[in-house]
C-alpha cells in the first residue's frame, strides 16, 4: 500500500487528544496562535464528510498562506475527441470515490471533464501531498536558474546548521528520494512520533523550526541505501529552495510556473514561522493540476533542465511494492506511468506512452484506504485504456 498520508507537519498536534474534535466549515485559524494552528491542522484528519466538502475548496479561509499569482494568459486547454467510456461508469466513480473533480487530457486537450460536490472549474481544491511534486519541480527550476549547482551537492551547503547532524554527507538527491538514512517515525497514532512532535517543541529565536527539529535526528542507515517516507524531508527541501533562491516558495512558483500559463492563482499554506509547507497544502484548480501534469509530461521546457522530469519520474528508490517506486518526490507506477498523490484521494497520474494526463480532486471518506486506492487505480486504468484508442 502506498503511503500518502501527508498532513503539513507544521500544523500537526501531538497526540490523539484531538481525535474527537470537530471544526465548523467556516472556522479560521489565527496565524499568531501557533498552538491553535497546529490543533486545527490536526483536526483535518477528523473532519466530517460535510466539513471536508465545505473546507477542501476553501482552505484559505481557515489557514494563513501565500498566493502564487497566475499570469494574464493561461495555457489553452482545447477540447479533444470525447472519451468513449460509459457515462454510468463515470458517475459511479464520482459517487463511490467522493470525487469533486475529474479531468483527462490527451495530447494536451480535454477529452473528459466532470465536477461534483459543489465544485467547479472556477474553484480551487487542496492538494495535500500532491504539492511534493510541485516542490520537486522548484528544485529543478533552481538548478536551471543557477541557484543550485546539482542534486549531488550536499544539503549542508544550503542549510549549514545541519553540519554535524544525521544529514552530514546527505545529498539533495537523497532528500528528494527520501533515502537520507536519517531515522524518522511518521506514525500519526504515536504521540512520540516525529511527525507529531516536530513543531511542538519551543524553537530558539532566529532558528527555522524545520531545521531545528531535523538536525537532532540520528542516522539509522547509510545514505542512499533505504527508502523511508519522511514528510519532514520535503519540508527541508522547501527550506533549501528558499535559502538558495532567496524567495518564498509561492513567489518562486509564480515566477517559474504559475505566471507562465496557469489559469488561476494558487494558495500555499504557511507554517507558524511564515514559510510555505512545502510537503503539502497547495490549493489549485483542477485544470491547473492537469496543466502541471502536462508540464511534467512534456519535460518542462524553459522551467527545468532538459532531463529533469525524465530523471525525476523514474524509480530511484524501491518502496517495497512490486511495480511501484519513488523518484524525486514523484511516485512511479506499473506500465511506465508516474504521478503525484495525496491523502483523501488527490491524484495526478500520467502515462507518457499514450500522452494522457489524469487529475482527480476528491474528499474521500478516509485519509488512506487500500480498497479505495485499488478501486481508483482500476478506474484510472480504464480511462488510460479508453484514451489510448
Amino acid at each position: 500500500m502506498l503511503k500518502t498520508w501527508m498532513l503539513p507537519l507544521a500544523l500537526l498536534a501531538s497526540g490523539p487528544a484531538f481525535a474527537q474534535a470537530v471544526v465548523s466549515p467556516d472556522v479560521k485559524a489565527n496565524p499568531q496562535d501557533t498552538a491553535g494552528l497546529r490543533k486545527v491542522g490536526a483536526e483535518v484528519l477528523f473532519w466530517s464528510q460535510a466539513q471536508r466538502d465545505a473546507n477542501f475548496p476553501h482552505m484559505e479561509k481557515i489557514f494563513p498562506g501565500n498566493i502564487a499569482k497566475a499570469g494574464r494568459k493561461a495555457r489553452p486547454l482545447l477540447k479533444g475527441t470525447h472519451l468513449e467510456i460509459p457515462e454510468a461508469e463515470i458517475e459511479a466513480f464520482l459517487e463511490e470515490q467522493n470525487v469533486s473533480g475529474l479531468i483527462v487530457l490527451k495530447n494536451g486537450k480535454i477529452v473528459l471533464e466532470r465536477y461534483a460536490r459543489g465544485y467547479g472549474p472556477e474553484g480551487r481544491w487542496t492538494s495535500f501531498s500532491v504539492a511534493k511534486s510541485f516542490t520537486s519541480t522548484l528544485v529543478g527550476a533552481a538548478i536551471r536558474d543557477g541557484f543550485i549547482k546539482s542534486v549531488d551537492e550536499p544539503v549542508t551547503k544550503y542549510i549549514p546548521e545541519l553540519a554535524g547532524s544525521g544529514y552530514d554527507g546527505v545529498s539533495i538527491a537523497q532528500l528528494l528520494t527520501m533515502t537520507s538514512g536519517v531515522k524518522w517515525n511518521e506514525d500519526y497514532t504515536d504521540i512520540k512520533s516525529d511527525v507529531a512532535r516536530m513543531f511542538i517543541e519551543p524553537v530558539p529565536a532566529g532558528e527555522d523550526p524545520t531545521v531545528y527539529y531535523m538536525k537532532k535526528l540520528p542516522r539509522e542507515f547509510e545514505p542512499g541505501k533505504k527508502w523511508v517516507y519522511k514528510t519532514g524531508e520535503t519540508n527541508l527541501i522547501g527550506v533549501l529552495v528558499m535559502r538558495a533562491t532567496g524567495k518564498p516558495l509561492a513567489t518562486y512558483l509564480s515566477e517559474k510556473i504559475w505566471s507562465k500559463g496557469m489559469e488561476q492563482d494558487a494558495f500555499w499554506m504557511v507554517d507558524p514561522s511564515g514559510h510555505e509547507v512545502s510537503g503539502c497544502c497547495l490549493s489549485v484548480s483542477l485544470r491547473d493540476y492537469a496543466r502541471m501534469g502536462q508540464i511534467a509530461l512534456e519535460g518542462g521546457k524553459g522551467i527545468v533542465p532538459a532531463n529533469w522530469f525524465a530523471e525525476s519520474t523514474r524509480a530511484h528508490a524501491d518502496i517495497g511494492t512490486p511495480g511501484y517506486g519513488y523518484g524525486y518526490q514523484w511516485w512511479t507506477y506499473p506500465q511506465g506511468r508516474f504521478g503525484a498523490q495525496g491523502i483523501f484521494g488527490q491524484t495526478i497520474r500520467i502515462d507518457p506512452k499514450s500522452k494522457v494526463v489524469i487529475a482527480v480532486s476528491a474528499a474521500a471518506p478516509k485519509a488512506t484506504d487500500a480498497a479505495y486506492g485499488k478501486a481508483r487505480t482500476a478506474f484510472l486504468d480504464k480511462l488510460f485504456a479508453a484514451a489510448a484508442n
